[in-house]
């Protein structure tokens, strides 16, 4: 039990890290992700900035028991928001911007890594009680 509550702070404390970075870049590097904005979307910038700052808030509040419950939910419905920005990737050829990459990696990432980022953040949001 203490040994799978530790493995989940762990998880935790990653994803926490790895979100608000992730978030952080989005101000730092706007221009690797405003091409993956799909153009029939508007204000490209605005979204962008709303993102990064979604994932950092969630970030942060998985910090706290209280507010990781919801910081879960948030960040799963994020994730779910980004899925047709993975669709579009793959049908521009999985080239925008500067990133392209091969086909099947646009479908790996849609179809396996966006599944387990769901599973991570379920995962990472759930508190046992000490």
């Amino acid at each position: 039990m203490a040994t799978e509550m530790r493995k989940r702070d762990i998880s935790r404390y990653v994803l926490i890290g790895f979100y608000f970075f992730a978030g952080f870049n989005h101000f730092l590097m706007p221009e690797f992700y405003l091409p993956l904005i799909p153009q029939s979307w508007p204000a490209p910038e605005v979204l962008n900035v709303f993102g990064g700052l979604a994932e950092m808030a969630i970030a942060v509040a998985y910090i706290s028991g209280r507010t990781r419950k919801w910081a879960m939910v948030a960040l799963v419905a994020l994730l779910i928001a980004f899925i047709p920005i993975h669709i579009d990737f793959i049908v521009k050829g999985s080239c925008v911007g500067s990133l392209c990459v091969p086909a099947w990696l646009g479908w790996l990432r849609l179809l396996l890594v966006h599944p387990l980022l769901i599973l991570w953040a379920i995962y990472a949001g759930k508190t046992e009680k000490r």
